[in-house]
Parts: C-alpha cells; sequence; structure tokens
C-alpha cells in the first residue's frame, strides 16, 4: 500500500511541476535549473515542445540509471518524467491565461514560487528515494562511478551551465540568468530546509533517582523510547539512572515539564543533525508508527 501512495504521490508531483511551468516558468521567459532549462531555452528558440524533449532525454537517462546504479531510483524518475511530460502536454492545449503570472508586477514572483514548488516536490520525490530527473540523473551516474563526489554540488555545477547559458539564449540580457539563480536558490533552499527538519532532533540525558517511572512518562507522553543506563553520583555515592532518548525539538518543552515533576532530576540536550538506524516514532498506542510514503530501498 505504501507503494501504491508513493507512485500515486509521484504523479501529482508531475502534475504540479507541469502546472508550476505552464504559470510561473514559461510565461517569464527565463530557464529554470536542470536539463529542463536547457530544454526550455530550445522551446524558446526553436519552439520544440519541453513536454517531447524530456521525454526524449529523461527516458534513456532513467534507463541507464536502472542498469547502472539504482533500479528503484530510476523506476520512480521514470513515472515522475513520464507524469510531467504527460500533463505538460495537456495543459499546452488548455487556455490558463486567466492563472498566468507574467513578470509585470514583479520580476521575482514568478521564478520564486515556481523554485518553492520544485523544492517542495523536491523534498518528497528525495523521501521516496527518486529524483526530478535531468541533472539529477546524471549526477546518480557520476556519484555511482565518483562516490566521493558530493550528489548536490554536481546538481549545483550542472546547473550553474544552464543559468550561464541563458544570457546568450534570451536577447544577451543579464535579467534570464538572475531569475535562473532564483529559481535554483529557492528551489534547493526549500529542499535543504525541509529535509534539515525531517532530519534534525534532540538528544537529551536525564539523571534521575527515578528511572524507571520518568522513562514510562516520557514513552506515555511523547511516544518515544527511552534507554536506560545505571549510574552512580560521584559527590553523593548514589545509584542514578541515566536515560538517553531523542526528541523532536517542538517536543522540547514538554519533555522539560515531565523531567520537572521528578524532584533531583534534571536533563542535558544536545542537537543532532540526523537520526538514523531503529528509530521507530510511536503513535497514540505505543506502537511502531507506520510512514505513508515508502522509501523506495527496496524495488
Amino acid at each position: 500500500m505504501k507503494k501504491v501512495v508513493s507512485y500515486l504521490t509521484i504523479v501529482f508531483i508531475g502534475f504540479f511541476i507541469a502546472l508550476s511551468y505552464q504559470l510561473f516558468v514559461f510565461p517569464n521567459n527565463f530557464a529554470p535549473a536542470g536539463i529542463n532549462g536547457i530544454f526550455t531555452m530550445i522551446q524558446h528558440l526553436f519552439g520544440f515542445k519541453l513536454s517531447n524533449a524530456s521525454l526524449l532525454i529523461n527516458l534513456p537517462l532513467a534507463i541507464w540509471v536502472y542498469f547502472k546504479a539504482s533500479r528503484p531510483f530510476a523506476l520512480r524518475g521514470m513515472l515522475y518524467v513520464v507524469s510531467f511530460s504527460f500533463f505538460l502536454m495537456i495543459l499546452e492545449r488548455m487556455d490558463l491565461s486567466a492563472f498566468v503570472y507574467s513578470t509585470t508586477i514583479s520580476t521575482l514572483l514568478g521564478p520564486a514560487v515556481a523554485g518553492l514548488i520544485s523544492g517542495v516536490c523536491g523534498y518528497y520525490m528525495h523521501q521516496m528515494g527518486s529524483c526530478l530527473g535531468g541533472t539529477e540523473f546524471i549526477a546518480k551516474l557520476i556519484h555511482k562511478k565518483k562516490p566521493s563526489f558530493n550528489f548536490f554540488s554536481i546538481v549545483f555545477l550542472l546547473n550553474s551551465v544552464v543559468a550561464v547559458i541563458s544570457y546568450f539564449v534570451y536577447d544577451y540580457k543579464i535579467e534570464p540568468v538572475l531569475l535562473c539563480i532564483i529559481y535554483s536558490y529557492f528551489s534547493s533552499n526549500v529542499r535543504d530546509n525541509m529535509n534539515r527538519k525531517h532530519q534534525s532532533a534532540l538528544r537529551c540525558e536525564i539523571v534521575t533517582e527515578q528511572g524507571d517511572a520518568l522513562g514510562q512518562a516520557i514513552i506515555k507522553k511523547l511516544h518515544h523510547s527511552v534507554t536506560k543506563i545505571p549510574g552512580t553520583g560521584l559527590y553523593t555515592g548514589r545509584g542514578k539512572d541515566v536515560l538517553m532518548c531523542v526528541v523532536n525539538p517542538s517536543q522540547l518543552n514538554e519533555l522539560t515539564k515531565l523531567v520537572a515533576h521528578f524532584p533531583g532530576s534534571f536533563v542535558t540536550i544536545s542537537p543532532v543533525s540526523a537520526v538514523m538506524g531503529n528509530f521507530a516514532r510511536l503513535d497514540s498506542n505505543n506502537n511502531p508508527e507506520k510512514e505513508l510514503l515508502d522509501s523506495g530501498i527496496h524495488v
């Protein structure tokens, strides 16, 4: 069921990206980041539709990634490419003039909104173990061959090339280059911030003489498990329990209120940039919470 929900989500992402191109990218005469940016420039110069060009280039890249790098990554990326091109073909035949945003009010808003949509959609594709195609397919292949290369740095370099080329395509004007940079900035920052927020947590170490009671209270109230480590207070020589747990930043206030109910207890807190491995969130019944989307680790 998680796979079905994930694939349906990818189809919807294809629709939203196609819609953002029709409403915010094409009317404002700039090339967004990636291979689609190159094809947007080709469409601008020669009229060859992005919907067709995206399929012609991205599908062979997806097949290449399928055999050389990652099958789940390629299959999900391929589904996105097909969905994006399909919806773009449909939207090209519709009159969307009432909804189109052009740069009559503010030059920045078009690429900013398009980049924001791309960043949110890219984040969810990343959560499902795939990408929005194009340069990310190429980066995946390079990263597979040279693991020391940073995946997102490769994407950034490839996108920078698109920004430079756009200067020559759009009548030697600097504005399309700046709009491409703005698009890329919003897209990458929104995705990075969402990834950071999803992965970040707080590591709490609680010293208490009532480890079992406090630990059960944390499990019941915060739905996070706790590891208890026996210890000894060197000043008093009395036995202590050290409880270690990882909580979401939004739960810190509730945790400190719980600790306050156990006299003599104190907690030290340190930020955690990411949590990996056996970390199951618990639901209201303290059962492992099921993830809605499939991560794409297996086909």
